[in-house]
């Protein structure tokens, strides 16, 4: 028996990996589900599934959140379809080198998916679940948005700005009863290292998360409200002590004056 809707959960990125985890999770829970990916053929099968397994209303639509008129396609049924209750930005990519070793229109798509559309989806959101007064944002960034020389600048740029986004949104949002969510992965096993050229195994050995234990994680950290949850940061009070010290430091980056330690020049 089909459990009572939650209404209706948007996932993007959803044809493989963390995306398609997360709808297999979320029909699971009770949620309809729209699927949002480039390929079609895979979603299709994965809601056939789902639809089997769960009696969960799964729609697939297909678009690449690259392309501007794609992606307002997307961003338009966020704002119109009141049945949307849960936003899931999951989509993104990463390259096979980082800033120097790209051309221009491989860093601009990164940017779009990444940072673009992310953007856009979760401005929709947060303007429809604010009116309804309830609704939850799920934006998957990544841990490199707190490590950037672990890996190339453009994609852990690319994740800082979501997590800088989502705690933003999570304030603004918070008394309309909406939730946001960052989840910040680490190396998890999806098909985004084998499209990138990367060998995650080479990378990390030996720290490469399942992709079902990542999604379970992120899970229970929505339900606990969390605005940011790091799946495999064990020792929670790291997280809690560089939040502190960041908050910490804000009163002070601001100032008329400037600091002491400007004012004597360095001898040429």
């Amino acid at each position: 028996m089909a459990l009572k809707t939650k209404g209706t959960a948007l996932v993007t990125g959803a044809s493989s990996g963390i995306g398609a985890v997360y709808a297999d999770r979320l029909a699971a829970r009770g949620y309809d589900l729209i699927l949002v990916a480039r390929n079609a053929a895979r979603m299709e099968t994965l809601a056939t599934r789902l639809r089997e397994e769960t009696g969960r209303a799964v729609e697939v639509l297909a678009a690449d959140l690259a392309v501007p008129g794609e992606l307002a396609t997307v961003r338009d049924r966020l704002a119109g379809d009141p049945s949307i209750t849960l936003l899931v930005n999951n989509a993104g990519i990463s390259l096979n080198g980082g800033l120097l070793e790209n051309d221009p229109a491989d860093l601009e798509r990164l940017i779009a998916v990444n940072v673009t559309a992310p953007t856009l989806l979760a401005a929709a959101a947060g303007r429809a679940f604010s009116g309804r007064k309830a609704g939850a944002i799920v934006n998957i960034a990544s841990v490199l948005a707190l490590a950037p020389e672990m890996l190339d600048g453009v994609y852990s740029g690319s994740k800082a700005f979501l997590l800088n986004l989502s705690i933003d949104l999570a304030a603004k949002l918070r008394n309309a009863g909406v939730v946001v969510q960052a989840v910040l992965p680490g190396a998890t096993r999806t098909e985004i290292w084998e499209r990138s050229g990367k060998d995650v195994d080479a990378i990390l050995p030996g720290m490469v998360m399942e992709v079902g234990d990542l999604v379970d994680a992120a899970l229970v950290g929505l339900d606990r409200g969390e605005t940011v949850t790091i799946p495999p940061l064990a020792d929670e009070a790291q997280w809690i002590a560089y939040d502190e010290a960041r908050r910490a430091m804000a009163p002070n980056l601001s100032r008329r004056d400037v600091a002491a330690r400007y004012r004597t020049a360095v001898a040429a």
